[in-house]
Formats: structure tokens, C-alpha cells, sequence
């Protein structure tokens, strides 16, 4: 299935998860999920895997969700979604840095707590919600590719090519997501061993994050919206991105599909093996 403009639309979705815009996201993200893991009591693989898998996918969700939506309207309101995707990624930093600078003071993302529905639904919807930010804040970056090359597909294959477009699309970036994800999880062991005493400075390393984050997002897009242009710190940035992004690019499609695949069904037969011992 990974073939022509299929398999392009993956590996753009896979380096979706990378661009300039969202870029920083995702290393503020695998800190959460390692933050999160390290306040849990010891569990078993096959709960830490099946979390990983619900987190991963989750957020892998709110990806598709948002590239289906401006996908399917993007043919009636491009310019207007191209226009006004950085008011919106502008919006998304300032919301981070008050949301660190929250977490400084002690307040906790509400986040899962072991073994409750409702807080397993309330992670759920918190993950997609992350998501779908995090789909936002890359578009101010990849609204062109998201339009002219996937979207063409509608018009040279048809609405049920596009569609399936997208959804590579947005499975490329969750998969890159959710396989890092999954090769946390299965490191846990480890880095909880290491990192165990230091838990009580992690909330404020999280934090950290979350703010330079949201510094970061606020000064590209104000940077972009006044005309300011690109300065030394995005400089720096979007050359990191850009070494990652081209390593991306020549490992090609069916490559990054063969490992991250691996690692999410690696996941899934830990968990499956772990419920089929219980019945």
C-alpha cells in the first residue's frame, strides 16, 4: 500500500511530527509520558506497554482527526486555513507558557491515575486533545504540503484516494509518536531505576519544558506575523530540525514503517500474551 503517492504522503506525515513549527512539541511531550511513568508504582510490561499504546494512540487520533477536518475543507477555505493557522499556533505558545509556569506552582495536568474508567477515559481525551494542538501547531508549517500534494490526490484519484492520503498522512505522524511512545515504555525499567531520585525535581524539569516550549511557539509566530524574520534561536532550531527531517527523508517510507511498526506491534503481542495467560 506504501507505494507512489501513498507512500509520499506517509513519510510527510512522519516528518510532520518534525517541522518547524511543532517541532519542540515532541521532546516536551516524551518528557510528560516519562514524568507521568515515573509516578506510578511498579507495574508489569504488559500494563506499561497497553498504556503506551492507549497514550500513543490517542494522540495519534487527535493528528487524524485534525488533517481529516482541514483536509476535507481545505479545497473551499485554503487561503483562509493557510492564513490564519499562525493566530492559532500563536495562541497554542502563550497557552503552554501559562500552562508551565502553572505547573511551577503545582498544578498537575490531569492526567491518568492506575486502574480508574474514568480517569483511563479522561486520558484518553486529554491525549487526543494534545493531539489535535499539536496537528495545529504543525500546520502553520505544512498547510502547503497538507493542500497541494495529498489533497491533489481528490482531484487526480478521487475523494476515496484523498481521504486515504490523510489519513497516511496523519498515521505517518502517529506512528513516529507513538513508536517513540512505545520505546520509552519499554524503557522504563531502566530509566525509573536512574531517575527514581530524582522524581521530586521532575515535575519542575516537565515544567521547564512546557514553558520553553510555549517561548519558543510565541516567538517563531510572533516573529512570523510581524515581519520580524528568522533570528539566531529559530536559526538554530530549524537547522536541528532540518538535519532530522532530511535522516527522515532518505530512510524513506518502508523503512520508518518497518521499525516504527515493529515497536507498536512488539507492544501489542506483550499485551495480547499477558491477557491470554489470564483467560
Amino acid at each position: 500500500m506504501l507505494e507512489g503517492n501513498f507512500a509520499y504522503s506517509f513519510i510527510l506525515g512522519v516528518m510532520a511530527a518534525v517541522n518547524p513549527c511543532g517541532f519542540v512539541l515532541l521532546p516536551t511531550y516524551l518528557v510528560w509520558y516519562l514524568g507521568s511513568e515515573l509516578q506510578r508504582p511498579k507495574e508489569n510490561r504488559a500494563v506499561t506497554a497497553a498504556r503506551a499504546l492507549k497514550v500513543g494512540g490517542s494522540v495519534s487520533a487527535g493528528f487524524i482527526g485534525v488533517f481529516l477536518v482541514v483536509g476535507l475543507i481545505s479545497n473551499l477555505f485554503t487561503s483562509a486555513i493557510r492564513d490564519n493557522a499562525k493566530y492559532a499556533a500563536l495562541v497554542i505558545g502563550v497557552a503552554l507558557v501559562g500552562m508551565g509556569i502553572a505547573m511551577f506552582r503545582g498544578w498537575k495536568p490531569p492526567i491518568s491515575g492506575p486502574g480508574l474508567s474514568v480517569s483511563r477515559e479522561r486520558t484518553v481525551r486529554n491525549m487526543a486533545l494534545f493531539g489535535v494542538v499539536y496537528a495545529v501547531a504543525s500546520i502553520g508549517c505544512t498547510i502547503g504540503f497538507l493542500t497541494s500534494v495529498i489533497l491533489g490526490s481528490v482531484g487526480r484519484d478521487g475523494f476515496i484516494s484523498g481521504v486515504v492520503s490523510i489519513v497516511l498522512y496523519g498515521l505517518g505522524m502517529g506512528m513516529l509518536v507513538t513508536g517513540l511512545t512505545v520505546a520509552l515504555a519499554f524503557a522504563r525499567v531502566g530509566i525509573v531505576a536512574t531517575l527514581k531520585q530524582g522524581l521530586p525535581w521532575f515535575d519542575r524539569v516537565s515544567a521547564g519544558f512546557v514553558v520553553a516550549t510555549g517561548l519558543y511557539l510565541t516567538w517563531y509566530w510572533w516573529s512570523a506575523i510581524s515581519g520580524r524574520g528568522t533570528d539566531s534561536i529559530v536559526g538554530r532550531v530549524e537547522r536541528w530540525q532540518t538535519h532530522l527531517a532530511d535522516f527522515l527523508q532518505r530512510t524513506g517510507s518502508w523503512t520508518l514503517a518497518l521499525i516504527l511498526g515493529s515497536a507498536i506491534v512488539a507492544a501489542l503481542a506483550v499485551v495480547l500474551r499477558a491477557r491470554g495467560r489470564r483467560v
